[in-house]
């Protein structure tokens, strides 16, 4: 078996990961923007905001 000690680090994907979320967000947001209008896409992030909050709020 070999040692733990060997085993180099695993890699952080963590700032490419919230980037990636960042651009996804980007896009579907304009998609939205395009088919449906601008005020629902601000209510629609205005709800995931205080959805993340919530979260937060809940595992601190």
């Amino acid at each position: 078996m070999r040692d733990d000690h060997e085993r180099p680090a695993a890699p952080d994907y963590t700032a490419a990961a919230i980037t990636m979320l960042g651009v996804n967000l980007m896009w579907i947001f304009f998609v939205l923007w395009v088919l449906i209008g601008f005020i629902p896409v601000l209510l629609l992030a205005a709800c995931i905001n205080h959805g993340i909050s919530r979260f937060e709020l809940r595992y601190q």
